[in-house]
């Protein structure tokens, strides 16, 4: 029964929404702009509280950011001032893990993300694709049990935003994640997602498989949802 309001009231983006996801699932939202789903993500992260409701993980409340979640933002998160291999170290330096221990971790995540050869490169000379895989090593270095992902290839080309795709979904089977993915391409959604959730309004419309979105729409809305990405999801099939 979440609930999240701003403006006093006046405006409701999360509307009454429960739902259940599933250790190992990777869970996909997707919706016009304004729907809700970002700001779902960030309820889950602890990066905002709803309004009213339960939210909790592993039977735990959620009552703010948590090691056991880790986020990957659209924009890229690197610290221009330190190393590929230093950004990854970044977060496991605050978590206290050791010098030694976090060199190794690091060089793991530098080889995961197909970035051993510029572990002593800078973020300026690097690109968005790379600076997105250093942000992806980072948060995964810290050992997140869940995954968030907020259109974390949105702002990259069609070709590489591909390749991301691909190298990602590597990543999370290696790594056994926990994913939440907000994204605004179903085509995207249908890549990754076990279960897509199609939020409208604050609310959840429908929530399945990409081939029960397509071949059994809730209502007019799903269905001219679906037709509007038509073109995504016709790469998606070849």
């Amino acid at each position: 029964n979440i609930v999240k309001q701003y403006v006093d009231g006046a405006f409701t983006a999360i509307d009454n929404i429960s739902m259940t996801l599933n250790e190992g699932e990777i869970v996909a939202f997707i919706g016009p702009s304004g729907c809700g789903k970002t700001t779902m993500l960030r309820l889950i992260s602890g990066l905002e509280q709803p309004t009213s409701g339960d939210l909790s993980t592993f039977g735990e409340t959620i009552e703010g950011p948590g090691p056991d979640r880790g986020m990957i933002f659209q924009a890229y998160t690197s610290f221009p001032w330190l190393t590929a291999k230093k950004n990854i170290e970044y977060g496991m330096k605050i978590m206290g893990i050791s010098k030694a221990e976090r060199s190794a971790k690091a060089d793991d995540m530098l080889r995961l993300v197909h970035l051993e050869k510029f572990a002593d490169s800078y973020p300026n000379n690097l690109s968005g694709g790379m600076k997105q895989r250093v942000a992806i090593g980072r948060t995964l270095a810290q050992n997140p049990k869940i995954l968030l992902m907020d259109e974390p290839f949105g702002a990259l080309d069609a070709q590489v935003r591909w390749e991301m795709q691909e190298m990602m979904i590597e990543v999370i089977e290696r790594e056994k994640k926990t994913v939440v993915l907000v994204t605004h391409d179903m085509g995207e959604a249908g890549f990754f997602g076990d279960v897509i959730v199609l939020m409208r309004e604050g609310r959840i419309v429908q929530q399945g498989t990409l081939s029960q979105l397509i071949n059994e729409p809730a209502d007019n809305f799903v269905e001219r949802f679906i037709r509007a990405q038509r073109t995504a999801l016709h790469v998606l099939e070849e």
